[in-house]
């Protein structure tokens, strides 16, 4: 029976010691913990911060009320310190661990919180992206989406952010994760018609909207869906590819993705600027060809027809090309240079004749006069180039056919030109 009773005692106070222990450690717990929420009240972040630190070593120690806390002043010291990704971190521990106990002590005020620093998140992150410090701005961005994963478009701003910043890696992981949730960037816009100025305006939401034309402000309310962006993604997602050199991989994409929208122009233009890397221009031709057919009316596809035309040497077809890219865009300037190139083509024969007639002084002349012809024939092409699109090409060219045609004081003009853009 002593024994017994001995055994009981031991039992009894090694029970006690661990009971003390843990007494000891909740102590010590609400102690940091204390110590940090006075130092938040007088905005002494790093204070908090330490005392933070010294607390979390204790966690797995921490009793249900506790941990709440302390999750919640973790996240108000690090979002004050502007460390918004471990603050994230720790508003997300906080709602996972009140969802599991089912006890909401802290997760109203750390909405609050949270949604607060969303809007301070973003606002950083358009700012990183206006100042084009893209890698950050990704970062930003991605994070302002962790926090408020219902505005997946936070996702596609880190997408485009990250391939600016040339960190393709990540730009492909966002792009992905666009398409594995069905990401479409369609969204509703609340319009109507300013009464006094007589203009369309976007007012945000349905409800601002309806208001103001309850007010007698705006009348006429309308609304419209954005364009979807999925076509852009899978272009990005090709894009990307290729420029990692995964061309086969960007071609499985873009032909799946055209399964599911085929008359996409941007998917079918993403396809055929892959086959042009290739230099497949068989394919290039056709799917140019097929664009034009749903997009009748954009200059850009005639003009890439035009160039296809020039290299497969149907040169006639190509002028063609270029002259309806300009009746689309009156001031498309490279459609007039390469209008212009398509005119001077002809010199090549004049000039192989020219070289061949050296000694015939009354033939060369006669076949200078004709250059000459063709020179004129250019020059008015070459001009509009020059006005809407200069670069040292036109200036070049310019300079030469003036100097050919004896105008010498456009001549010297754009020889001076040249030399300053040349220099």
């Amino acid at each position: 029976m002593e024994i017994t009773n001995n055994k009981f005692k031991m039992k009894t106070k090694v029970l006690a010691i661990v009971l003390g222990l843990v007494t000891i450690s909740t102590f010590a717990q609400k102690n940091e913990l204390k110590a940090a929420e006075k130092a938040l009240k007088i905005l002494d972040y790093p204070t908090a911060i330490t005392a933070i630190s010294s607390a979390e070593s204790l966690i797995a120690n921490m009793d249900d009320k506790i941990k709440g806390k302390f999750y919640f002043v973790k996240a108000q010291a690090f979002y004050g310190r502007k460390d918004f990704q471990t603050a994230a971190s720790a508003f997300e521990n906080l709602f996972n661990f009140e969802n599991e106990t089912g006890k909401m002590r802290y997760t109203q005020m750390a909405t609050t919180l949270q949604n607060q620093m969303v809007q301070e998140v973003y606002q950083l992150a358009s700012d990183q992206y206006t100042a084009k410090d893209y890698k950050n701005a990704s970062d930003s961005f991605y994070l302002t989406y962790q926090l408020s994963k219902a505005d997946t478009i936070f996702i596609y701003n880190a997408a485009v952010s990250s391939s600016l910043a040339k960190d393709y890696d990540n730009s492909l992981k966002y792009y992905k994760k666009l398409q594995d949730i069905g990401y479409t960037g369609i969204s509703k816009i609340f319009y109507a018609t300013n009464k006094q100025t007589d203009e369309k305006d976007d007012l945000g939401d349905e409800k601002n909207r309806d208001l103001q034309v309850k007010l007698g402000l705006y009348k006429d309310p309308v609304n419209e869906l954005t364009e979807s962006k999925t076509g852009d993604i899978i272009k990005n997602v090709a894009y990307i590819l290729k420029t990692q050199g995964k061309t086969e991989e960007a071609l499985v994409a873009v032909g799946e993705a055209r399964k599911a929208y085929p008359n996409d122009i941007n998917l079918i233009l993403t396809h055929a600027d892959i086959y042009f890397q290739l230099k497949n221009m068989e394919k290039y031709g056709e799917l140019i060809e097929l664009a034009i057919s749903i997009d009748p009316n954009n200059p850009q596809l005639f003009f890439n027809l035009g160039v296809i035309s020039f290299n497969d040497g149907k040169i006639e077809e190509a002028g063609k090309n270029y002259e309806r890219a300009i009746e689309l865009k009156e001031d498309y300037g490279d459609a007039y240079l390469n209008l212009a190139i398509v005119v001077m083509d002809q010199e090549k024969e004049i000039v192989d004749e020219m070289n061949q007639n050296l000694s015939d002084f009354d033939k060369y002349d006669e076949l200078l006069e004709k250059q000459k012809g063709v020179h004129k024939q250019a020059l008015p092409y070459l001009e509009k180039a020059d006005k809407y699109s200069r670069s040292i090409n036109t200036v070049q060219l310019l300079m030469n056919i003036y100097q050919t045609l004896a105008m010498d004081e456009k001549a010297a003009e754009f020889t001076d030109l040249y030399r300053e853009m040349r220099d």
